[in-house]
């Protein structure tokens, strides 16, 4: 057990040192930003709900789709726990600065917006790990199924579509309904939304998300490729034995 931790902990060092910063940065960024913008609904009918996580959450998946294509769905895996971990922390300091009074002026709304609710951040951490998890083992399979040319644009853009819309839907719907269904009516003067309307947006989310990612799939693909062809990671990919 000792050994494995000591493995475990070898190869997240030198995969934190392989990835590039820039979309480790995105990635990080993505998942706290719309962790905020989902205190926020968007629009409500009777058979639809959209929060306004749906503007940047295609950002994470793109990036976790990045990672898995070149690193693998365990690498992607580690640095969405790293991401989760990140958001929590960010919550706890601003829950902690919500919460300190203040004499120079009315910051009701900003402790209102920053301040978040225990609610929310266990059920946007619980759907997107669980998202996270699904989106990158499936991105993984999906490409192991394109033997002739894995590295091609038509295999890069079947695991990443297919494996985003199934993680996307699976994020907005558990989220939708730990907040909306079961916590809202009691946290929130009765405010809530139907099972119906948590379907329909997990699905609505999916697919806008979706067409997010197809018109930026193409800047993903080029970087994989520009990845691949500057042997980028190449120490931790030895250390796991994986073929880039």
């Amino acid at each position: 057990m000792r050994n494995k931790l000591k493995r475990e902990l070898t190869e997240f060092k030198v995969l934190l040192k392989c990835i590039p910063a820039t979309v480790v940065t995105l990635f990080v960024v993505s998942v706290i930003t719309m962790n905020l913008l989902a205190n926020k609904t968007l629009y409500q009918s009777e058979i639809l709900a959209l929060d306004g996580g749906i503007l940047i959450s295609w950002l994470s998946f793109m990036c976790m789709d990045i990672i898995t294509k070149h690193f693998g769905s365990k690498a992607s895996n580690t640095i969405s726990l790293l991401a989760a971990a990140i958001n929590l922390l960010t919550c706890v300091i601003f829950i902690i600065a919500s919460a300190i009074p203040s004499n120079a002026g009315d910051f009701s709304a900003f402790d209102g917006i920053f301040g978040g609710t225990w609610f929310i951040l266990t059920a946007s951490t619980i759907a997107f790990l669980s998202s996270a998890v699904i989106n990158n083992t499936l991105n993984s399979l999906i490409g192991r199924l394109f033997r002739s040319n894995p590295d091609g644009k038509t295999a890069y853009a079947m695991r990443t579509y297919i494996s985003t819309f199934i993680g996307q839907f699976l994020d907005n719907f558990i989220f939708s309904v730990i907040v909306f269904v079961f916590c809202a009516p009691v946290f929130w003067n009765g405010f809530h939304w139907t099972y119906l309307q948590c379907a329909t947006c997990a699905l609505t989310g999916a697919a806008a998300e979706l067409i997010m990612e197809i018109a930026f799939s193409p800047i993903g693909y080029k970087i994989t490729k520009k990845w691949r062809r500057e042997n980028i990671g190449r120490k931790y990919l030895d250390l796991i034995g994986k073929e880039d």
